[in-house]
């Protein structure tokens, strides 16, 4: 059973929710929370937060079906952190000049599933 959650348009870049997500791709799910949580990385909180989502999507799916759940039983079977709308915003600076502040965001994504697959994950594989 997969289970997918995503959140979107969160304050932090691309690139720096890369480094947390690239660490717990392929890994148990619950050992990926235990990681996220004492990582020192400040994009660890929202990648933490949207595996917790997914655990809890995969928790109401198997309800729902009826089916036999256990959270040890779960991997990532892909993570991955997109782009999303850059906010421009404009610093004054010396002699009237202004330069451009780029507030960039992420799309976080988490699929979960039973099966640890390699295949079909978005990213880079090590």
């Amino acid at each position: 059973m997969e289970a997918k959650a995503q959140a979107r348009f969160v304050r932090v870049t691309p690139l720096k929710a890369r480094r947390i997500v690239d660490v717990v791709r392929g890994k148990r799910a619950v050992e990926a929370l235990e990681v996220l949580a004492y990582a020192p990385q400040g994009a660890a909180e929202p990648v933490r937060k949207v595996v917790e989502s997914a655990i809890a999507n995969a928790r109401y799916a198997a309800d729902q079906a009826g089916e036999r759940f256990n959270e040890e039983d779960l991997y990532i079977q892909a993570i991955y952190a997109d782009e999303g709308p850059t906010m421009k915003r404009i610093r004054p600076r010396a002699q009237g000049r202004a330069d451009r502040v780029m507030k960039r965001t992420s799309h976080i994504t988490v699929v979960v599933g039973d099966s640890k697959v390699a295949a079909g994950s978005k990213g880079r594989n090590r």
